[in-house]
């Protein structure tokens, strides 16, 4: 299982990544999963105008191929700590640097952005 974060799922828009296909190409994953806190933020931002609100509004439709679950935490970020932690949780996707720490403090490895539109993971 790996579990997205908001900025991954505007990832297509903002860094023009094929954001599934560079998942796939890296590791072998059998469900995508984004805590119902990201799903908000994406619907809080997407209400927006701007860059920022097409990325949101790109990173809605992309919940599709998405399960999301509810979590204790109301904020996103935490949220996605909190599922990653969980046992079948394999990595967790941010370009959030300080979510990042987080992550990989509590032993999840991190997908992130390398390069200019490639996805490389990042060991605890």
């Amino acid at each position: 299982m790996i579990v997205l974060d908001t900025n991954a799922l505007m990832m297509p828009v903002e860094c023009n990544v094929r954001l599934f296909e560079e998942l796939e190409r890296i590791v072998d994953a059998t469900e995508y999963v984004a805590p119902a806190a990201v799903r908000d933020e994406l619907a809080k931002l997407a209400d927006g105008a701007g860059a920022e609100a097409t990325a949101a509004s790109v990173g809605q439709d992309l919940l599709d191929r998405c399960t999301v679950r509810e979590t204790a935490a109301d904020y996103a970020d935490d949220a996605v700590l909190e599922l990653a932690q969980a046992d079948e949780a394999t990595h967790a996707v941010t370009n959030d640097n300080p979510l990042k720490r987080r992550l990989l403090d509590a032993g999840v490895p991190v997908i992130s952005l390398r390069g200019r539109n490639k996805l490389g993971i990042t060991q605890p």
